[in-house]
């Protein structure tokens, strides 16, 4: 697996095998390189720090101690996605969850437990199901109807691990497995691009979670894209509090209306547009003229963003991952070092986080 990890980190830094010498200075050779990959040689432990260096990737990672892989990755928006694109997501993923993976290890916490709202996924006859789904998953959840304020927030508590990292932007997001040997649980991991807004990492994230509770292959491809579409808006605007909140039929919506609507249940315009259209409150005739007056450029710009551009990414991060670090830090189960390289920043950084802004640096007299 050493020479898989070698690879994918090769690939991601759009590197060709004479590329990765050439930054090497020459040696080892392209060949040589190439035999790594292959498995046909093993690097020494100096060549490693060499090659990690080099390609911007820690040793760890690239010696694969804990034997995980990535299963079931489907990148949704752009079937185009470059090779490149899809070695560098699968690199940054697979450095993330070893990381996490070994934090939970040091607590002795369960890696693959989460609280599944439904025995089993359920196997849709049509695109409609997934509505009664949505409702059905926020009953067994308690959610209520009010919106929800923090999707990430409600994930990680559910135990799902949640990535939100930046990534080229044909990768929206996808849900994945990680596989583990030695007869491991599966770990089920949800990952989306923070380069987007806000609003769209929300309906991301309920539509990656319609993907891990409908039964594979019971519909189309393309029909399980549209039902987990459906998910996500009925998960994010529930019809009951929505028709509460604009009627049960409008003939005519105005612009600051759909606005205060949009962040009340802190979704897209156009989403908030769509979901108006499949409960029945707006009609194709309003819903069209909806996207060619008021709301004539929301396809494609998001009107008055929640998150700010220079903020993209800053709301709604995942916190769990840097809790238990803190957590195992703090109880002296793992070393200020260690947590250094678990949460990928520097000695003084972790140290104020742990000691706190008026704390005294270590050594300080």
């Amino acid at each position: 697996m050493v020479g898989e990890r070698i690879k994918l980190a090769r690939r991601k830094a759009g590197l060709s095998l004479q590329g990765l010498s050439d930054r090497l200075g020459g040696s080892p050779t392209p060949q040589a390189i190439g035999k790594y990959e292959r498995g046909e040689t093993v690097p020494s432990s100096v060549m490693l720090q060499q090659l990690a260096a080099a390609l911007n990737v820690s040793v760890s990672y690239l010696m694969d101690a804990q034997g995980v892989e990535l299963s079931a990755v489907e990148f949704r928006k752009h079937a185009s996605t470059t090779a490149r694109e899809r070695a560098h997501v699968h690199t940054v993923v697979l450095d993330w969850i070893e990381r996490y993976l070994e934090i939970e290890l040091a607590l002795e916490l369960p890696s693959a437990d989460w609280q599944r709202p439904l025995a089993a996924p359920r196997q849709l006859k049509t695109i409609d199901g997934a509505e009664a789904l949505a409702e059905d998953v926020r009953a067994t959840w308690n959610l209520g109807l009010d919106p929800i304020p923090s999707m990430t927030e409600l994930l990680e508590e559910k135990g799902l691990k949640v990535l939100i990292q930046p990534f080229p932007l044909r990768v929206s997001g996808f849900t994945c497995i990680v596989k583990r040997p030695r007869n491991q649980p599966d770990v089920p991991v949800i990952v989306v691009n923070s380069a987007v807004s806000l609003e769209r990492r929300r309906l991301t994230l309920a539509h990656e979670l319609a993907h891990r509770l409908i039964e594979p292959d019971c519909l189309s491809e393309k029909d399980e894209e549209k039902a987990a579409t459906i998910f996500a808006s009925a998960f994010l605007m529930p019809r009951t509090h929505l028709k509460g909140e604009v009627g049960a039929r409008r003939n005519a919506l105005g612009y600051s209306e759909l606005i205060e609507l949009k962040r009340r249940y802190r979704v897209s315009g156009a989403a908030l547009l769509m979901r108006l259209r499949h409960i029945g409150t707006i009609s194709d005739a309003t819903l069209i003229y909806a996207f060619q007056s008021i709301a004539r450029t929301w396809r494609t710009q998001e009107p008055h963003e929640l998150e700010p551009q220079e903020q993209r990414g800053e709301y709604e991060k995942p916190t769990r991952f840097d809790r238990l670090c803190y957590r195992a830090l703090a109880e002296g189960l793992i070393s200020l070092t260690k947590a250094s390289e678990l949460l990928r920043q520097s000695v003084s950084t972790v140290e104020l986080g742990l000691r706190g802004p008026s704390a005294k640096p270590s050594g300080a007299g």
